[in-house]
């Protein structure tokens, strides 16, 4: 399946490359697609509902439900955005509108929805808690029992920095880390039940630090199970420049927001 991934972006001309909006009607098809997101980001969330409907996936997998919240969509539901929106509680979630995420669960309604997400308060065991202890059992399977390489710690510490506007103290950055690690690996454990399960194709909906493919999801889910093939798109706001850490990437604007750290001031 690696080479056929190979051989598919190959045929893209797009081997971790940029590639323009109209290129996620042709990916490649893979076993597991990770769709990246700035969130709140209007045309991302849109550019995956278009991706979505492409692909045709089997299941569907969401970073911002918990496997409990996705027990409770239904096909009627879906068709009724107001209505699973109230049924998720969306509104105290702390994600954006619904609304845009309302039309990625429309473009494939009979695909099972499935909840890589992780509730706050299994999130918050991870600042001083064994990452092993908190997943259970398959942690060794998704490498939740090994520390990081140094180098690797480093960066993902100085990323974490960086996304709270440098107002962290240092003490806490390797609890952030290895929340983010455990996170990655709940999404990557949903996906390879997901495909067990349906036979994929398997999409995952998720910002873009859990797409990495340095240290994210695709890393997790290449531990636990090397058959699947994997395809990260990235969505950002900026050039990344030649090394970015996804297969395929999308450039837009920036989407309007306030100051997120005037907070911290």
């Amino acid at each position: 399946m690696k080479a056929a991934l190979a051989l598919a972006l190959s045929a893209l001309s797009a081997a971790a490359a940029p590639i323009g909006p109209e290129r996620l009607a042709l990916l490649p098809r893979v076993d597991v697609v990770i769709l990246g997101e700035v969130h709140g980001n209007p045309v991302h969330h849109a550019q995956q509902a278009a991706a979505v409907a492409a692909i045709a996936p089997s299941a569907l997998v969401f970073e911002m439900l918990t496997p409990q919240q996705a027990a409770r969509v239904t096909r009627d539901l879906i068709a009724d955005p107001s209505a699973l929106a109230a049924a998720l509680d969306w509104a105290a979630s702390g994600w954006p509108d619904f609304a845009l995420y309302a039309p990625i669960f429309a473009a494939a309604p009979g695909a099972r929805v499935v909840g890589g997400g992780l509730d706050r308060a299994t999130v918050r065991r991870a600042l001083a808690e064994p990452l092993a202890d908190i997943f259970g059992p398959a942690a060794a399977r998704y490498g939740l029992d090994l520390p990081l390489p140094p180098e690797t710690q480093a960066a993902a510490e100085a990323e974490q920095m960086a996304a709270h506007c440098d107002a962290l103290p240092e003490a806490v950055l390797p609890g952030f880390v290895a929340a983010q690690r455990l996170r990655d690996a709940a999404l990557a454990r949903a996906a390879v039940e997901a495909h067990a399960a349906t036979g994929g194709p398997v999409v995952i909906i998720t910002g873009n630090g859990h797409a990495r493919t340095d240290r994210g999801v695709p890393v997790l889910i290449a531990h636990a199970a090397p058959a699947l093939a994997v395809l990260s798109v990235g969505q950002l706001e900026g050039d990344p420049g030649a090394a970015a850490p996804f297969d395929l990437w999308i450039v837009t604007d920036a989407a309007p927001r306030s100051d997120p750290c005037a907070v911290f001031r």
